[in-house]
């Protein structure tokens, strides 16, 4: 029996990617077991998929008619600004059937495109490259990074920064991808312009998401959904305390072309490519050291 110590503690963290649960690919050594794991792209986000079928986004489409005319009746806690923003999308009666069917093309559209950037002239697979933010892990667990073929040194010198692009950059570039910039893991001033140029670039050909007028980006039906929960809660009389009514949002949107800080409802007059995201927690910080500028509607 061992003696007893005095040094017990326990470690910070969080547990990664239901590791419990993860798939185990192979062992390289006795204290080297390679699993399989999530990774979360950074600076984009793709429609959701979350409703699981054709079915589940059917009864999205009804659950969104239904937060429509709570918004309508006034039920609704959001500003009249952002009422006014949201319902033409949540009326068309298909905004979740909507949102599963460019989730399901944003994801072929990855796994081709994976496939044809991967594969050598000669049939020879590359392997990945990736870059991870200072922030390693987001609250799911799943690594936040950049993901790329990887290229010789030989192959890096011949090819262009646009023609060696992230995977997270081509899906920007094909619209299956809204630009989803969250401080402090903001691109490269390099990457930054590439970005931004695709962003344009798809929003101005249509292409993807854009194809639809009244599409809703990933990160605004997320919030629907939260909206929904609260809002029907409310209805059914349910005593909520107000911070808990505007739980559904919660980040602050930076417009990059003039540096002014928005409040958590006042994002959709930046355009998309330029909605710089932050935490409540990292607005002061953001502040001293992006030279932020409130907007009026923050300071009254």
């Amino acid at each position: 029996m061992p003696d007893p110590i005095q040094i017990l503690w326990r470690p910070a963290g969080f547990n990664l990617d239901a590791l419990g649960t993860s798939k185990l690919v192979d062992v390289t050594d006795g204290d080297t077991p390679n699993i399989r794991m999530a990774i979360r792209m950074l600076s984009v986000d793709t429609p959701e998929t979350t409703a699981g079928s054709e079915g589940g986004a059917e009864r999205v489409d009804d659950k969104f008619t239904e937060l429509a005319q709570w918004i309508e009746d006034g039920k609704a806690p959001v500003t009249q600004a952002f009422a006014d923003h949201i319902l033409p999308r949540l009326q068309t009666g298909k905004a979740g059937t909507l949102q599963f069917t460019q989730g399901k093309a944003a994801s072929a559209f990855l796994e081709h495109r994976i496939e044809e950037r991967t594969t050598r002239p000669d049939g020879s697979i590359r392997k990945l490259f990736m870059r991870a933010a200072d922030e390693r892990f987001d609250g799911y667990g799943r690594l936040l990074a950049y993901v790329a073929p990887s290229y010789s040194w030989k192959e890096r010198q011949e090819l262009s920064r646009k023609e060696r692009a992230t995977f997270n950059l081509d899906l920007v570039e094909s619209g299956h991808a809204m630009t989803f910039i969250l401080y402090p893991s903001i691109p490269g001033e390099l990457d930054m312009p590439l970005m931004l140029e695709a962003a344009e670039d798809a929003m101005d050909a249509k292409r993807g998401q854009h194809a639809e007028a009244l599409f809703m980006p990933a990160y605004e039906y997320r919030a629907c959904e939260k909206l929904y929960g609260i809002t029907k809660k409310l209805v059914e009389g349910e005593e909520m305390s107000y911070p808990d009514q505007l739980a559904w949002r919660s980040r602050y949107c930076v417009d990059m072309r003039n540096r002014q800080i928005h409040g958590p409802e006042d994002y959709m007059g930046i355009a998309h490519p330029y909605r710089l995201w932050l935490w409540p927690d990292d607005v002061q910080t953001a502040m001293g050291a992006l030279n932020l500028i409130p907007a009026p509607s923050l300071v009254g």
